[in-house]
């Protein structure tokens, strides 16, 4: 019953920007920490963000840092990822996740995970 729902993926130039949306249900949001994970083709998956449960810490990749920006609106269960100056090193399928815990950069330390959304960074 546990889903999570990305949105907000698509084709952008370089130096634009883009806002990741995701849909939490069947879980009690405000329990969780978030994390945004992306995975490019052939390259394994790697951390992007994370936030713990209150929003009151976050944590950022070195590739992403002073560009990207996660928050969390518990009311409506969902978790964003604003992605501003960006390049096309971004482009990869992003996927967020769900964690009974600490934030964490590992990706396997995560309960449960979206299907995923494309983005494209064009040159």
């Amino acid at each position: 019953q546990v889903q999570l729902e990305e949105s907000g993926g698509g084709l952008v130039q370089a130096g634009g920007s883009l806002r990741l949306a995701c849909a939490a249900s069947g879980l009690t949001f405000s329990s969780f920490s978030m994390g945004w994970f992306r995975q490019a083709p052939g390259k394994e998956r790697e951390f992007a963000a994370a936030i713990s449960w209150s929003g009151g810490s976050t944590y950022y990749a070195d590739s992403v840092k002073g560009r990207f920006t996660i928050s969390r609106n518990n009311a409506k269960n969902t978790v964003y990822l604003q992605m501003n100056s960006l390049k096309p090193e971004d482009t990869a399928v992003y996927y967020c996740a769900a964690r009974a815990g600490r934030p964490q950069p590992l990706d396997y330390e995560y309960d449960y995970w979206g299907q995923g959304t494309q983005v494209t960074v064009s040159s």
